[in-house]
C-alpha cells in the first residue's frame, strides 16, 4: 500500500463502478510532463514505500528538467511481464531451478512464483519446412510439436505449477500482435486492500519489440530475460529518468506509400538523430490521422532506432481499436475516463516540453526498402536497383565475373528445379520472399494491400519466379479470417503465398531450408542471393545461412520482389511479366489504390472475428491438450534431455555473496568492431553438425535432421554456450579475413585458430579469465538474455567497448559481467591494442565498499613486456546495478532476498 504522501489516493467513477486511483493532479508539476513520464510518475506515486520509492523521488520526476542529462534513479514497477518462448523458456527454466535452490536452502519452493501477471506466447518455434501448399500450416505445426515436445511439456508444467503465469499455445499468433489484440489492458482494473483499483497498464517484455504496445498508449519495452525474471519476482526495474524526444507528426500518408515506408523513414531519422536510451513520444495534429495499426508498426520498430520506448498517447483512435478487437464496453469506458482524468488523453493543442524535437510531414514519405544488413539503412524504392548494384561487389569479393563498369550480376548458373523446370540463377536472385513478423502482419492496411496486389497479379497471369521460397505467416488468426472474408486467400495461394504458420518464422531466422536444388546451386556457385521480408530485422546471418543480403519491405513489395525474382530490377521501367494478351505488366498496373484497400478493410474486418479467435486463446489445439504434464511443485529434470536442463547459475551459491575481486591476467577471447549485434553474439537460427553445438548433440545421439534451432534449445545451456559468438558472419579481429565463431587459443604455444567455445574450455582448464574488446554500439539488437548468459559461461569477466546498447549492457551486469567503456574518443585500435595482450583491471574491489568508481584502471601487457594503460569508464549506471554485480547477478540477488 502506498504511503500516499501527496494525498493522491482518490476515487474515479465509471458508470456504476468506482475505482481508487492515484491522481497526478495532487503532485504539482506533473501536468507539464510528457505523456510517458506521467505514466512513470503515477507508477512511483502508487508504489511509494519510503525506501525504494520516496516522496523526494516523486517530486524529482514532477520537476523533471528536459534539458538535463539523465542522472536521477527511479524504481519502476511494471504491472506485468510478457514473454515469447525463445526468451521465455530460459526464464521458466531459471524459475524452476530457483525452486530447486530454495529447497536446497531448506525453504518452501512455492516462495518462487511470479508476483505480477506473467504471460507467454509461443510464437518463435515454428519453422517453414513446408511451403507453397494449402496444408503447409498443419504440416509445419506437426513438425513443430515433434521438434519441441520436451519444451512444450515443460511449459505446460510451468503453467500448472506457477501461480500468475499463463501460456498462449503455438499456432495462435505472434506475441506482440496477440498483445495488442488481446492481452493489453491499457488501464488495469485490479484490487488492493481497499477494493477496486485502476492504474495504467505497463510492462516489460523478453523481446525488444515489446514496444509495439506503445502504439496503444501502453508504456513498455524490452528487457533481458534476466531483468524480466526479477520483475516477475516483484523486483522493480532500476532506471534513470530518461530524456524524451518529441516527434511531431503532420500531414497524411500519400498514395503509393505504406505504413512500412513510414516506419522505415522514422527509423532512419531517429537512428541518425540518436535516441539510444531515450523515450520517443509522438504528438501533434497528425497523430489523430495515424491509424492504431500504423502506430503499433511505428512503436514496434523502437529497437531499430535505438530508443527505449516510442509511444503514442491515448485518444479516440485507441478506444475504437479496443472496441474493434473485442474489449468490453466497460473496459473501453474505463480507459477513456481514466486517461482524461489523469491528463493522459491526447490534446493536440497542448504541447508538453520535450528534451529534443523532430518533425515529419507524412505526405513526404515515399516507397522504401531497407538493407542489406541493417533496418536503418533505408533506400528509396526508385534507387533500389542502383543501390544493389553498387554494393554487390562488397559481397562477391574476388568474383571476376562482376563487370566493374556495369556493376551487375553476371554469374549465370543453370539449375534444374524439383518440378523438372530448368532456370538460370545469378547473383542478386531473391530466394526468400516472406510476409512475416509482428511489425507488418498486425497492420491490415499493408496486409490487405498485399492481398489485393496478389489478386491483381494473378488475374493478369503473373507468377513468382520458380526459385523463390514464398511464405505467409500471419501474426494472428484474425488475418486469415479477413483474407478469407475478402476472398483474397485463393489469389495469395495461387502465387505461392500459402499460410505456413502463425509465428515469427523468417524474421527470427526460422525461414527453413531452401529447396535442395536451389541450396546446392547457391553453395556450389557461391552465389550472393537475397531475401526480402516484411520483418524488422535483417542483420547478417539472421535470415538463412545461404543468404548474404537481406532487405526489409512492405508486404505488397515482398510479393512484388517474388514476381521480379531479383534485386537487379527497376519497378518503374521494367515489366514484371506479360498479361494474358502479351502486354507488359508493371508494378503500377497491379498496385492497389489506397481507397480500394480501405474499402475492403471496412467490408472484411469486424469485431466478431476477434471475439471468436480469442475466446479460448489459452486452451490450445488437440496437440497442446494431449501433452503429458507432471503435477509437482518442482520439475523432474531429465538428465538425458537435450532441450531442457537445470540452469547452472545457482550451483554452490552461498547465502551471502563472496566479495568481488579485481581481474588479473585475463586474455582476449574476441576483439570485435563496431555494430556487433546480439545476433552476432547470441545463438540463433540453424547450426551445422561440425559446430561445437552440433558435435554436442551428435555425441548425445541426436541426428542432424533433429537438431532444430538454437532458439528452440534455449532451455539447454550446454547448447547455448557452445553457440555464443558462433554466428557465421561474425568477424573476430584477432584473425585475418576469417568469418565465423573462431579465435586464437593463447594457452597453446602456437596460438592455434579454434572455435570460440573450444578456446574457452582451454582457458577455464588453465584458470585464465577472459575479456572481450568491442567497438561502438556493442550489443545492438534483440533483448537476448543468452548473449549475456553465454558470455558468462564462456568465462568472460568483463567487456570493454566504445559504447553499449542499453539492454545488453544491463544484461551483462545481470549476469555478473563488468561493462567498461574506452575513454572518450579512444578505441582498442587507437590505443594500439591488437588483442594479444594480457589484461589487468583494478578498482573492482571498491564495489565491496558500496562505492561505484567512475573509472577503473586497465593495464594491457604486450608480449614484449610493453604496457598500455588507460582509465575505462565504469558502465554500472545505478546503485541497483551495483548491487546486482556484487551478488554475482540479478537472479542471485533476488533469490537471496527471498530466502532472507
Amino acid at each position: 500500500m502506498s504511503l500516499n504522501s501527496f494525498g493522491a489516493a482518490t476515487q474515479l467513477s465509471v458508470g456504476d463502478k468506482s475505482y481508487k486511483i492515484y491522481d497526478l493532479k495532487a503532485v504539482p508539476g506533473t501536468e507539464k510532463l510528457p505523456y510517458s513520464l506521467k505514466i512513470l510518475a503515477e507508477n512511483l506515486l502508487r508504489n511509494e514505500d519510503g525506501e525504494n520509492i520516496t516522496k523526494e523521488q516523486i517530486a524529482q520526476i514532477a520537476n523533471w528538467d528536459p534539458d538535463a542529462q539523465p542522472s536521477q534513479e527511479i524504481q519502476y514497477s511494471p504491472a506485468r511481464v510478457l514473454m515469447q518462448d525463445f526468451t521465455g523458456v530460459p526464464c521458466i527454466v531459471d524459475l524452476a531451478t530457483m525452486r530447486d535452490a530454495v529447497v536446497n536452502l531448506g525453504k518452501d519452493p512455492d516462495l518462487i512464483n511470479p508476483q505480477v501477471p506473467a504471460e507467454m506466447v509461443i510464437d518463435h518455434s515454428v519453422q517453414i519446412d513446408v511451403f507453397g501448399s494449402k496444408d503447409a500450416v498443419e504440416k509445419n505445426m506437426d513438425i513443430e510439436y515433434q521438434r519441441n515436445q520436451e519444451r512444450y511439456q515443460f511449459l505446460r508444467w510451468g503453467q500448472g505449477a506457477f501461480e500468475n503465469f499463463r501460456v498462449v499455445p503455438p499456432g495462435t499468433g505472434i506475441v506482440h500482435q496477440v498483445n495488442i489484440e488481446y492481452l493489453a489492458r491499457v488501464v488495469f482494473a485490479d484490487k488492493d486492500e481497499e477494493g477496486a483499483l485502476a492504474y495504467p497498464d505497463t510492462l516489460v517484455g523478453t523481446d525488444s519489440h515489446t514496444t509495439m504496445v506503445n502504439g496503444l498508449g501502453v508504456l513498455g519495452w524490452g528487457v533481458g530475460g534476466i531483468e524480466a525474471e526479477a520483475a516477475m519476482l516483484g523486483q522493480p526495474v532500476s532506471m534513470l529518468i530518461p530524456r524524451v524526444v518529441g516527434f511531431k507528426l503532420t500531414g497524411e500518408i500519400a498514395p503509393g506509400a505504406t505504413a512500412t515506408d513510414v516506419v522505415l523513414t522514422i527509423t532512419q531519422m531517429l537512428r541518425d538523430h540518436g535516441v539510444v536510451g531515450k523515450f520517443v513520444e509522438f504528438y501533434g495534429e497528425g497523430v489523430g490521422a495515424v491509424p492504431l495499426a500504423n502506430r503499433a508498426t511505428i512503436g514496434n520498430m523502437s529497437p531499430e532506432f535505438g530508443s527505449t520506448a516510442a509511444i503514442f498517447p491515448i485518444d479516440e483512435v485507441t478506444i475504437d481499436y479496443l472496441h474493434l478487437t473485442g474489449r468490453s464496453e466497460e473496459s473501453c469506458a474505463l480507459v477513456r475516463e481514466y486517461a482524461k482524468r489523469q491528463g493522459l488523453w491526447h490534446d493536440p493543442a497542448h504541447e508538453a516540453r520535450y528534451s529534443e524535437y523532430l518533425e515529419l510531414d507524412l505526405s513526404t514519405v515515399v516507397p522504401s526498402i531497407a538493407g542489406p544488413k541493417r533496418p536503418q539503412d533505408r533506400i528509396e524504392l526508385a534507387m533500389a536497383k542502383d543501390s544493389f548494384k553498387k554494393i554487390l561487389p562488397d559481397y562477391v569479393a574476388g568474383d571476376k565475373t562482376i563487370d566493374p563498369k556495369l556493376m551487375r550480376p553476371t554469374r549465370p548458373s543453370q539449375v534444374k528445379l524439383a518440378g523438372g523446370e530448368e532456370v538460370v540463377m545469378d547473383h542478386g536472385n531473391v530466394v526468400i520472399a516472406s510476409i512475416t513478423s509482428c511489425t507488418n502482419t498486425s497492420n491490415p492496411s499493408v496486409m490487405m494491400a498485399a492481398g489485393l496486389l496478389a489478386k491483381n497479379a494473378a488475374e493478369k497471369g503473373l507468377t513468382p519466379k520458380p526459385w523463390v521460397k514464398n511464405s505467409l505467416a500471419p501474426g494472428s488468426q484474425v488475418v486469415r479470417d479477413y483474407y478469407e472474408k475478402a476472398g483474397l486467400m485463393p489469389y495469395l495461394s495461387q502465387l505461392g503465398f500459402d499460410i505456413v504458420g502463425y509465428g515469427c518464422t523468417t524474421c527470427i531466422g526460422n525461414s527453413g531450408p531452401l529447396p535442395e536444388e536451389v541450396h546446392n546451386t547457391v553453395e556450389g556457385s557461391d552465389l550472393t542471393v537475397v531475401s526480402v521480408l516484411s520483418g524488422n530485422r535483417n542483420f547478417e546471418g539472421r535470415i538463412n545461412p545461404d543468404v548474404k543480403m537481406n532487405y526489409l519491405a512492405s508486404p505488397p513489395l515482398v510479393i512484388s520482389y517474388a514476381l521480379a525474382g531479383t534485386m537487379d530490377f527497376d519497378f518503374e521501367t521494367e515489366a514484371l511479366g506479360t498479361d494474358n494478351r502479351g502486354n507488359p505488366v508493371y508494378l503500377r498496373d497491379i498496385w492497389p489504390a489506397a481507397e480500394e484497400v480501405e474499402k475492403v478493410i471496412g467490408q472484411a474486418i469486424d469485431r466478431d472475428m476477434y471475439l471468436q479467435d480469442y475466446q479460448s486463446v489459452f486452451a490450445g489445439d488437440h496437440r497442446w491438450q494431449s501433452l503429458e504434464v507432471p503435477d509437482s511443485p518442482t520439475f523432474a529434470w531429465d538428465g538425458d534431455s537435450t532441450y531442457v536442463r537445470r540452469a547452472p547459475f545457482f550451483e554452490g551459491m552461498p547465502e551471502t555473496p563472496n566479495p568481488v575481486k579485481d581481474i588479473s591476467g585475463a586474455r582476449v577471447l574476441l576483439k570485435l568492431g563496431d555494430s556487433v549485434t546480439t545476433d552476432h553474439i547470441s545463438p540463433a537460427g540453424a547450426f551445422a553438425a561440425k559446430t561445437p553445438a552440433g558435435q554436442y548433440l551428435s555425441a548425445n545421439g541426436v541426428e542432424r535432421r533433429n537438431f532444430n534451432s538454437y532458439g528452440s534449445r534455449r532451455g539447454n545451456h550446454e547448447v547455448m554456450m557452445r553457440g555464443t559468438f558462433a554466428n557465421i558472419r561474425i568477424r573476430n579481429q584477432l584473425l585475418d579475413n576469417v568469418e565465423g565463431g573462431f579465435t586464437k587459443d593463447f594457452t597453446k604455444a602456437d596460438a592455434p585458430v579454434v572455435p570460440v567455445y573450444d578456446a574457452s574450455v582451454s582457458y577455464a582448464q588453465t584458470g585464465v579469465p577472459l575479456v572481450v574488446l568491442g567497438g561502438k554500439e556493442y550489443g545492438t539488437g534483440s533483448s537476448r538474455d543468452w548473449a549475456a548468459k553465454g558470455t558468462l559461461l564462456l568465462g568472460v569477466k568483463a567487456v570493454i567497448a566504445r559504447s553499449f546498447e542499453r539492454i545488453h549492457r544491463s544484461n551483462l551486469i545481470g549476469m555478473g559481467i563488468l561493462p567498461l567503456q574506452f575513454p572518450e574518443g579512444e578505441s582498442a585500435d587507437s590505443l594500439g591494442l591488437d588483442g594479444t595482450e594480457t589484461f589487468d583491471i583494478s578498482g573492482i574491489t571498491q564495489l565491496n565498499e558500496e562505492v561505484t568508481p567512475a573509472t577503473m584502471k586497465v593495464t594491457a601487457i604486450k608480449a614484449d613486456g610493453s604496457v598500455v594503460e588507460f582509465d575505462a569508464t565504469v558502465r554500472i549506471d545505478t546503485p541497483g546495478e551495483a548491487q546486482y554485480y556484487r551478488h554475482g547477478g540479478i537472479l542471485q540477488y533476488v533469490l537471496r532476498n527471498l530466502v532472507a
